[in-house]
């Protein structure tokens, strides 16, 4: 299914009129600020984030997943969704394979669908966490940090096999995630898990091609619950020290324990040049992958504030560092929930946007506790919805993607096309 582009501009002439008010005022306040609204819509629009291809369907938990309707049930149908992502909110330019759950049969014929729904192909990932129909060894207990350096060697095989699918269709980098680790004292030997795991590492790196990166994510916990290889951010940073240039810490907001100081692991992050993006969702409690910004999104405000000031350090825009949505849609429809964190994103990117740091920076060096904080929150309380409406506006999409993907029936279209069962994920 494609949305035509008469629909979306025959549904934002109804909310032109409001939408033009609300712009208008903010401008006029920020204005004051000195501040210009119009380059914020600008910097906005420039911003994309990757859709993972297993978002696109029903999640699940430990204990039963609810199946939706209508869900994509190939590549094809995944990349489409997409695009009627992308089209509602033109933020979405980009499609994230999980390898082996979608692999391409025929990569031109994906990269030609893509580019007909202006989409490009994100990080690649490879999966280990779990065994597939047929394969010879399994990984119960790790796989790069396998014991057994066969288990090792057909986890390596994997990686670059997955490394050969991005080329064939234009992506530029590797994204690892590994669960390996253990479940009870005594069952690893942690230093001789982490050399295997470095050995593999090393393998996988030397077959990157020469433009290419690898993102090593780290997570503090589960599946297993004892120790886990790759725990945080400085496990991360070290096993890329040791690979080298072409390896960066891929940063996940579920992916550490309760209270971490997130914002502070990115600013050290960017500081020291390692930074390669981000998995946004948020969480309550642990790794709950809900919808972006829907728990704290504070938090998400504090994280952008430092991704701003380290792109402005570093010389660099939006486009120089990887963003992707990493969320389970447990009871939700996937399509919505992903509108709802793309716009959360957006939002916490505009009100860091709109910080006055100069203010700020005075504040620090003169220890102006209380004006620090109040220069924050007055960011953070601005309704800064009519900038990204703006931004979306002029790109071509929607002033209310999720009105406008009801409006259409979209769901429904795509239950009547594909029926009711449907799995979209490997899970």
């Amino acid at each position: 299914m494609k949305i035509e582009q008469y629909r979306i501009d025959q549904h934002n002439e109804g909310l032109l009129g409001k939408h033009n008010n609300q712009f208008i005022f903010l401008k006029e306040q920020l204005g004051e600020q000195g501040i210009d609204a119009h380059a914020i819509v600008k910097t906005l629009q420039a911003f994309q984030v990757a859709i993972p291809s297993w978002a696109l369907g029903t999640g699940g938990t430990r204990f039963g997943r609810f199946s939706g309707a209508g869900e994509p049930g190939s590549l094809v149908e995944k990349i489409e969704d997409v695009g009627i992502l992308h089209a509602l909110n033109r933020s979405s330019g980009s499609i994230s394979l999980h390898i082996p759950w979608d692999i391409p049969s025929d990569a031109n014929a994906m990269i030609d669908l893509a580019s007909s729904l202006d989409l490009k192909f994100d990080a690649v990932n490879s999966n280990t966490f779990q065994d597939q129909k047929n394969q010879e060894l399994s990984y119960k207990y790790g796989s790069l940090s396998h014991v057994d350096p066969k288990v090792r060697k057909q986890a390596v095989e994997h990686n670059i096999e997955v490394i050969k699918y991005g080329k064939e269709l234009g992506s530029k980098a590797l994204s690892i995630w590994l669960s390996d680790g253990s479940c009870f004292p005594g069952q690893s030997n942690f230093v001789r898990s982490f050399r295997n795991t470095l050995e593999s590492l090393q393998e996988i790196y030397a077959a990157l091609p020469d433009d290419w990166k690898v993102f090593v994510e780290y997570k503090a916990y589960e599946p297993n619950f004892y120790s886990t290889v790759i725990q945080d951010w400085g496990s991360s940073l070290l096993f890329c020290n040791k690979l080298g240039p072409k390896a960066d810490v891929l940063v996940d907001l579920g992916h550490h324990l309760p209270n971490a100081n997130i914002e502070q692991i990115v600013a050290t992050l960017m500081m020291e040049n390692r930074l390669a993006g981000f998995h946004f969702n948020d969480s309550k409690y642990g790794d709950d992958d809900l919808t972006v910004g829907s728990i704290r999104p504070y938090m998400l405000f504090l994280i952008f504030v430092e991704l701003v000031e380290g792109m402005k350090r570093a010389g660099k825009g939006s486009d120089g560092f990887a963003w992707m949505i990493d969320a389970s849609h447990n009871v939700k429809d996937p399509l919505e929930d992903l509108m709802q964190s793309v716009e959360a994103i957006l939002l916490s990117y505009a009100q860091a946007l709109i910080l006055d740091t100069k203010k700020l920076e005075k504040a620090r060096q003169n220890n102006d506790v209380v004006l620090a904080q109040q220069l924050l929150q007055n960011a953070f309380r601005t309704d800064v919805r009519p900038l990204v409406r703006e931004a979306m506006l002029h790109s071509g999409g929607s002033l209310d993607p999720i009105g406008l993907f009801r409006d259409l029936k979209i769901r429904e279209n795509l239950i009547s096309e594909r029926g009711t069962v449907t799995v979209a994920t490997g899970l």
